[in-house]
């Protein structure tokens, strides 16, 4: 069984993928409801119920349409909040003891400072976190699937950065995806950050929304806004100097 040291973004989401589309399959039968999995952000979908890797047909279906894997993958069909038999998206994603556990260990790191204790506890949530990265305090990482979550070694994330793996459209719409960034990259104070592949030694300005505008960047680019220009205001000629009277 591959371990988190060595499994790999593709390996991750498969994983993850088939997680959920087992909750999917119990709750749609429980709730009466045809779910569906979408490789685009507004496709049509596969019903989950056809992809149960638990049957040798569904296995093989689930097979195709993992190959290749996908960075990203929609599921619809939930309900309107207000439906009686409308299923809530997070309940999907965990078991509840697992989203409550997950929940209180980001509540505690978001506070502690950039050590190796930080590391491991968010290597103990599935997080992929490499060697001699430091996580600055208030820096938040997705409770949704922290196993979507991969930091290269020597990577420095500022305070206030954003990790997100998932977005909830609403209407029983979400989707999620892998975040992958390399090593010696320097995340800036307050960069947000969607699913996307950031490459080895890069650098976010203070600030930076990096996701959903850009799905990878380059080794060795510097992201951010350039200055605003200064104007300065017109005060009129300049005094002039008069002796005594």
């Amino acid at each position: 069984m591959k371990t988190a040291e060595t499994e790999s973004p593709e390996e991750a989401m498969r994983r993850v993928t088939e997680d959920i589309i087992l909750r999917a399959i119990k709750l749609g039968k429980r709730k009466g409801r045809d779910i569906y999995i979408s490789k685009a952000a507004r496709g049509e979908g596969v019903p989950v119920s056809t992809l149960d890797p638990r049957t040798g047909e569904g296995k093989k279906r689930l097979d195709a349409f993992l190959t290749p894997v996908r960075r990203r993958y929609t599921f619809h069909g939930l309900g309107d909040p207000e439906e009686t038999n409308a299923i809530n998206w997070r309940l999907l994603n965990l078991p509840t003891w697992r989203r409550v556990f997950v929940q209180i260990q980001v509540g505690i790191s978001f506070f502690l400072k950039g050590t190796p204790l930080k590391n491991r506890l968010y290597r103990s949530m599935g997080a992929h976190i490499g060697r001699n990265v430091e996580i600055m305090q208030m820096a938040w990482l997705d409770h949704y699937r922290p196993e979507l979550i991969f930091v290269g070694d020597n990577t420095l994330l500022g305070a206030f950065t954003r990790i997100t793996v998932h977005a909830y459209e609403g209407r029983g719409r979400f989707s999620y995806g892998l975040v992958e960034i390399g090593r010696n990259c320097t995340i800036g104070a307050g960069t947000g950050i969607g699913p996307i592949i950031i490459e080895d030694n890069v650098r976010t300005l203070p600030g930076s929304t990096l996701s959903p505008y850009l799905a990878r960047i380059r080794s060795g680019s510097v992201v951010g806004f350039d200055p605003p220009n200064v104007r300065q205001p017109d005060t009129g000629p300049a005094p002039t100097e008069s002796g005594p009277s």
